[in-house]
């Protein structure tokens, strides 16, 4: 019996207006959606609204705590879930940045493990035995499901390949199954669990595995910056991948090499940091507000082929530096090291 406004398209202007011309009381988000609402102009009337609840997923942390500080207190429940996935969780305490809580009966009932994986390999770490390998608590590691008949996975109608590409067997014990969500997840020590990244989105370089959600979190409090997009780029001559971040600067402010330079060595160790920037006027995303990096990882950091300014991070001159031709055939034949 409860009364549905929709829109025919998203409308950050126009947002909070509908919502007190139709009396909302709840709101539905996706994707980067609440940070577009926070970025938007302030208003005194900001506050003036009858929302009191807000679900949905994909909301980051500092846009989080934004959204809270300038729209008023609102119970967020965000949560975790796939349209074919057998599990799924919903963060009801309102706990910042987590997308849900285990406890014993939810495990009982539904059979999940955050398990080791490795990104080079694509794939989760097992032992001896063959089984995979339970992370520890504030461990970051791939989240599979126990497909029964309970928590079923029905698969993809008409691909069958595709169906058993994502499950997983002999995962705990022989002969068992779990869906492989392709995701990475993290539960602390409060049983908390919080979502670090999609398996094709973390990449690995000296050694160590780079979740690009952190990366761009971190970057994101620059003030010059509006939003970020960091993927993993391939270096000749090098093993993985080295972390490239595409920006959209804030109307009326411009680039600041040094400035992004400092912050980075200041917030972030040294294999997480991007080795390259590359300044976008708008930056893609999918219907479902989440951010695209497949054409961007192709095109790569060639400024031969990509016209948008490019920077490279220069530890001599401690500043983002202009890319240009010179330094990129430096890199290709291994005569600057990365």
């Amino acid at each position: 019996g409860a009364t549905l406004v929709l829109r025919s398209k998203f409308s950050a202007s126009q947002f909070w207006d509908d919502c007190r011309r139709y009396h909302v009381t709840v709101i539905q988000y996706v994707g980067e959606m609440m940070r577009y609402l926070c970025n938007s102009p302030k208003r005194d009337n900001d506050r003036d609204h009858s929302v009191q609840r807000a679900i949905g997923n994909g909301m980051r942390i500092e846009v989080w705590k934004e959204f809270l500080r300038r729209f008023g207190f609102l119970q967020i429940y965000e949560f975790y879930g796939a349209t074919e996935g057998n599990v799924g969780f919903i963060n009801y305490t309102g706990k910042v940045g987590a997308v849900g809580r285990t406890h014993f009966l939810h495990k009982k009932m539904t059979m999940f493990e955050i398990v080791k994986y490795d990104v080079d390999q694509d794939e989760p770490v097992r032992n001896e035995k063959g089984h995979c390998i339970p992370v520890a608590a504030g461990e970051t590691g791939l989240l599979v499901s126990k497909i029964t008949e309970v928590t079923p996975f029905s698969g993809y109608a008409g691909d069958r390949k595709k169906t058993e590409k994502k499950i997983l067997r002999d995962v705990l014990r022989k002969g068992d199954s779990f869906l492989n969500s392709g995701d990475l997840l993290m539960q602390d020590h409060e049983g908390f669990i919080y979502f670090q990244d999609r398996v094709g989105d973390t990449f690995r370089w000296k050694g160590e595995n780079v979740a690009t959600t952190e990366v761009e979190r971190t970057l994101a409090a620059l003030d010059f910056i509006e939003e970020v997009n960091v993927y993993g780029v391939p270096v000749p001559g090098h093993e993985g991948k080295t972390g490239m971040a595409a920006v959209r600067l804030k109307d009326g402010l411009s680039f600041d090499g040094k400035k992004l330079y400092a912050h980075a060595k200041d917030y972030m160790p040294n294999y997480a940091i991007p080795r390259f920037v590359r300044l976008r006027e708008a930056l893609e995303i999918t219907e479902t507000f989440k951010q695209r990096k497949g054409q961007l990882v192709k095109e790569g950091f060639d400024p031969a082929i990509i016209n948008d300014p490019l920077y490279f991070l220069d530890d001599s001159e401690k500043c983002y530096v202009p890319m240009t031709q010179e330094i990129f055939s430096s890199i290709t034949k291994k005569k600057l090291k990365l």
